[in-house]
């Protein structure tokens, strides 16, 4: 391994979100010290059953964490900053953020009750400031998010940017523009590498504006009649003032429904964004207003069983229902993994008679991500010696670095979680890589996401359990009837038949054995579960999960 304390060169290195989209966590390398750049989660699926949320493992870095410098986030979308909680106490490093990104994270913090141990410094929009041996610029871009940030990250052995999410909305509705002539400026200076969202690298075209969705959903308001929903990110604070203009001019009062799309709510308000919008109302005060006169914005556009949208839909909140008539408005995207999800939501609430309405004949969503030509457009202005396509999977990593070639970047480099890239010091490749892997959240721990723990939670949710308890003497004979209870294997009621089989599999295993062997409890106890899993495959073509308990009397 490099000893990076003697080494002047200057590494990347991306332990989270290159070969997939989620859970951020990037370092860079030099003179001795790193540089974190975003820490974020991904939300788990059915292949971690039990687990909420999935996180890179820091272990590279938490061994060096006295050559941890510091930690930049970028923005503050959950991706790049929602594992900060989690695992900051691991590396116990300052903080850097723009005001509103600091506003979302201090919620994370009080929380986690880190919010007097964990230092946020507060950095302007544009701002510049100094973290070890690396001079950082902020430059504003536009995103679905306030205060987007680019980081440029100037070192003695040459200039990187570091997008983070990005587009190009030249009427982006909320916040600033893209600072162009601050991009412009770079290739002037000389961009050695350009480490950037792939998000959308297979999609031509641009990615849209926020005003188009402003239009679109303006004209589609005016032909709802009665109650209407609109579900989004929650963290679309962009799309959160989208809505709300457009509720007011129709007459329509706006309820936020949904813990994460309240707290965004607060610290936008904070920082001073979503101002001179009419005040919202209390979930509790909506069924006391017409149906017609009434928005509720809420969470679940992903199909999540415990959000706001899942819980109205199965007449399961407090508050708020919804009538035959309704309309229920998805301005979102459909992620990768969630699509059974949201169409069992969307064929529920159209069971109910609730109009649903998504992202095909109205425009009621954009992406935050770059289309090709405004990759393309990037790569024009900043003019970087080495590509690194980093925030998508394989497939869109490829395809950005074949644009990259195409936009005349010199050199393209693919890479992985893991992968240790030299761009300074010496050519510019791949000279080694580090363990990298996944944390999951399960329950308040975090747990290695391949651990034993999760195999057996998946194992039982595929094929089931079986536990079978055994009274025997010392030679090894039944003393009583064996037990045997299963979960998730047979119906008891309709399927005694095999029950009585396999009770009858436990007593042939134990008369098989020969004497030495009905002795010894470790050697009784695996023949029979051998023998038990064998016979459920053969009577109901499943290997349940198990397990043989011997209890042995004098």
């Amino acid at each position: 391994m490099i000893d990076f304390a003697k080494d002047d060169a200057l590494y990347f290195l991306p332990l989270g979100g290159t070969g997939e989209i989620g859970m951020n966590l990037n370092l860079y390398g030099h003179a001795g010290a790193w540089l974190m750049v975003d820490l974020g989660v991904t939300f788990a699926d059915e292949r971690q059953p039990g687990v909420e949320l999935l996180m890179a493992d820091p272990a590279f870095i938490t061994e060096r964490r006295d050559q941890l410098c510091g930690l930049v986030l970028t923005h503050a979308h959950e991706d790049h900053i929602g594992a900060v909680p989690h695992l900051w106490p691991r590396l116990r490093c300052p903080i850097y953020a723009t005001p509103f990104t600091a506003a979302v994270l201090r919620g994370k913090l009080v929380e986690a009750g880190l919010e007097r141990e964990a230092e946020i410094t507060e950095v302007p929009m544009s701002g510049r400031f100094s973290v070890g041996p690396f001079e950082l610029e902020l430059v504003t871009l536009t995103h679905s998010i306030p205060e987007p940030n680019a980081l440029v990250i100037r070192t003695a052995a040459g200039t990187v940017l570091h997008t983070g999410d990005w587009k190009l909305d030249p009427d982006p509705m909320l916040g600033e523009s893209y600072d162009e002539a601050a991009l412009r400026a770079l290739a002037g200076e000389g961009v050695l590498a350009m480490v950037c969202d792939s998000t959308n690298a297979l999609v031509d075209g641009e990615s849209g504006s926020e005003s188009e969705v402003f239009e679109s959903l303006m004209q589609l308001l005016g032909t709802l009649k009665n109650r209407v929903a609109v579900t989004c990110f929650a963290s679309n604070v962009a799309r959160l003032q989208t809505v709300m203009r457009i509720a007011e001019a129709h007459g329509r009062r706006v309820a936020l429904v949904g813990r994460g799309m309240r707290r965004i709510h607060q610290a936008a308000v904070e920082t001073g964004y979503l101002g001179g919008l009419a005040p919202l109302i209390s979930e509790k005060d909506v069924g006391f207003l017409p149906r017609e006169e009434v928005l509720i914005l809420c969470t679940g556009s992903q199909g999540e069983q415990r959000a706001a949208l899942w819980r109205i839909a199965r007449d399961d909140h407090p508050h708020l229902v919804f009538e035959e008539g309704d309309a229920v408005i998805f301005s979102s995207r459909v992620i990768p993994g969630n699509e059974v999800g949201i169409f069992e939501l969307e064929n529920h609430l159209a069971h109910k008679g609730i109009r649903v309405i998504g992202d095909g004949h109205w425009r009621t969503h954009v992406s935050g991500h770059p289309a090709r030509d405004e990759l393309t457009q990037m790569y024009q202005w900043v003019r970087p010696k080495i590509a690194i396509p980093v925030h998508g999977e394989p497939r869109h990593l490829v395809e950005h670095a074949d644009l990259a070639r195409e936009c005349q970047v010199p050199q393209a480099l693919v890479a992985e979680n893991g992968s240790l890239i030299r761009l300074a010091g010496g050519s510019a490749e791949i000279v080694g890589h580090v363990t990298s892997g996944r944390l999951a959240l399960d329950g308040n721990r975090l747990i290695a996401a391949d651990s034993p723990i999760i195999r057996e939670r998946r194992k039982l949710s595929f094929s089931g359990s079986a536990v079978a308890m055994l009274v025997v003497d010392a030679g090894g004979s039944l003393l009583a009837e064996p037990r045997l209870s299963t979960e998730g294997v047979i119906d008891p009621e309709h399927e005694a038949d095999v029950l009585e089989q396999a009770m009858a599999v436990i007593e042939g295993a134990l008369r098989n054995l020969p004497k030495a062997a009905r002795r010894d409890d470790d050697r009784l106890g695996e023949a029979v579960r051998v023998a038990l899993r064998r016979a459920f495959n053969q009577l109901v073509g499943k290997k349940p999960s198990t397990k043989v308990e011997v209890l042995r009397l004098p």
